[in-house]
């Protein structure tokens, strides 16, 4: 039977694999920013901001409503918004983790969060799960997701409901990792399966979650699995980019103007 989503270990069912990955990812919300970046060796950061710059038409109508689904702790919330102007409609900025969430807003909240001037672009944090998302329908002018599509319990799903909330025209961008071919992949399946973990469970002195990322990734359909995916959704101009040899890439598309 193909894969529809994320499998942590001892998840028997959709229901329990979200409850797992929520679980987790409130377990090591303390720790998660210090060990992206210095897992990724502070190229995430550059991940985010290509991300943000691919978007930067929509992300700059001040009246463009945007989602960042599986904000986490803000960190790709942030790169979007250095591409929306002073007085901008708030970004949604939404998790189903409440200790990564709360940790977001402290960084991307309103007037009144840290020393953001009143005029000055902001988010809003919503807890919400992915597959059940607390808006209209064709209401969204973009959504984006970074490394957090991976972990959702049905990834059809999950593109179908991110179809239902965009509106005719409507950007998706997903964010993720992959898992690069030849030498440069081999190398890096060593460092992934092996030292990315040891590192992870000696900063935040749990074994599961880092234990889990390399499974997460491949567990998650390949480019072209993807690609096929979002066409028989629904989407349009459905496309990869490959970021930093295909360690992670941006798949982007787009739903269709209404007939």
């Amino acid at each position: 039977m193909p894969t529809t989503g994320a499998k942590p270990i001892g998840a028997k069912d959709e229901a329990s694999a979200a409850q797992a990955v929520q679980q987790m990812f409130n377990s090591i919300a303390p720790r998660y920013d210090l060990l992206n970046h210095v897992l990724s060796a502070n190229v995430d950061r550059i991940w985010w901001n290509r991300t943000a710059r691919r978007f930067r038409n929509v992300l700059g109508d001040p009246d463009a409503a945007i989602l960042d689904m599986c904000c986490g702790t803000g960190d790709m919330t942030m790169a979007l918004l250095k591409h929306r102007p002073r007085g901008a409609r708030p970004i949604l900025a939404a998790d189903f983790a409440h200790a990564m969430l709360s940790r977001g807003a402290q960084k991307f909240g309103g007037p009144g969060v840290g020393t953001r001037e009143p005029d000055a672009p902001c988010a809003i944090p919503i807890e919400a799960d992915a597959l059940h998302l607390p808006l209209p329908d064709a209401s969204l002018d973009l959504i984006v997701t970074a490394f957090g599509f991976r972990n959702l319990a049905n990834y059809e799903a999950g593109l179908r409901e991110f179809y239902r909330v965009l509106k005719p025209g409507g950007q998706l961008g997903i964010l993720d990792f992959s898992e690069p071919g030849g030498l440069i992949g081999k190398g890096y399946a060593i460092y992934f399966r092996h030292v990315l973990p040891a590192i992870g469970r000696a900063i935040c002195g749990r074994d599961g979650p880092y234990n889990y990322l390399p499974a997460s990734v491949g567990n998650f359909p390949p480019p072209p699995q993807m690609l096929a995916l979002m066409q028989t959704v629904g989407y349009a101009q459905s496309h990869w980019q490959s970021y930093t040899f295909g360690i992670a890439g941006l798949y982007t598309a787009v739903r269709p103007q209404a007939a």
